[in-house]
């Protein structure tokens, strides 16, 4: 995983980016996701949430939902909880199973203490003050309640990066390009715990490590073309780059017979 540039780390946490372009709806979402069905062990994550969740009861506030994943597997393998999915981006939520709120996760209206239970699922590093946000979903847990947070390991996906990099320098006539655009950095798998520590005493990390082996260029340049939200902070022609992307991996497919993505992400649960 790359380090983004100060000023790619205020386009990552660009709240009117955010709700307009990146998560406007669910397209660019569901192509990051996709690459994960050729991930080797494969992990259920709603199944794992869900596990997670065994003892709660009540409302369950799942804070930037997006495309609603969870929100779904959760009404559909526990009816019993009120499951409320919440995000800054009303487009995204249009096909989320209601109740949903348009809401910043840095301000939510919610009293203290009403909810059994808060999701914050790969979102926590698109927060402005990622500090405060996690002392914000812990002021509407109630005593005994558990947040369930995840993101990406520093190393996820480095062969995605190494690609985008190659791509960029051919384009530019560089040996190298700039570095892309990380999502995860702000609030990667190394960095969680000690944010989450400012708020949680009790703070338990689930790693899922895997390998993703795509044999078809088409999954992992959505992925790459799944940032252009942010294209204009790539230091790139991004379209161009996008599209060398395609060659070299069609390139390495045709000889490999896959492209492999070496990948780490995480569930930190957490209780006070």
């Amino acid at each position: 995983m790359t380090s983004n540039t100060a000023q790619q780390d205020a386009a990552v946490t660009d709240k009117a980016i955010l709700a307009n372009s990146a998560y406007a709806d669910g397209r660019h979402l569901a192509a990051r996701q996709s690459i994960y069905q050729w991930q080797q062990p494969q992990y259920d994550l709603p199944g794992i949430v869900i596990e997670e969740l065994a003892g709660a009861s009540g409302i369950i506030l799942d804070v930037g939902c997006g495309n609603g994943k969870f929100v779904n597997r959760l009404n559909r393998d526990r009816p019993d909880l009120q499951v409320v999915g919440v995000d800054i981006s009303a487009g995204i939520l249009a096909d989320v199973p209601k109740p949903v709120l348009v809401a910043d996760a840095q301000a939510l209206p919610f009293g203290d203490g009403s909810a059994d239970a808060v999701l914050a699922l790969h979102m926590l590093y698109h927060v402005g003050d990622i500090e405060a946000t996690i002392k914000e979903l812990a002021r509407i847990l109630r005593p005994g309640g558990v947040l369930i947070a995840s993101t990406n390991s520093d190393t996820d996906k480095q062969e995605l990066d190494r690609l985008w990099a190659r791509a960029a320098g051919d384009v530019l006539g560089l040996p190298e390009g700039p570095a892309r655009v990380s999502l995860s950095s702000r609030f990667s798998l190394e960095k969680a715990p000690g944010y989450l520590g400012t708020a949680f005493e009790d703070i338990r990390v689930r790693e899922l490590p895997g390998v993703i082996e795509v044999p078809d260029p088409a999954p992992i340049v959505a992925h790459l073309a799944s940032y252009e939200a942010w294209a204009d902070r790539c230091g790139v022609p991004f379209h161009e780059t996008v599209s060398r992307a395609a060659e070299i991996v069609t390139e390495v497919i045709a000889t490999e017979g896959v492209f492999e993505i070496a990948c780490l992400g995480g569930i930190l649960i957490c209780r006070r």
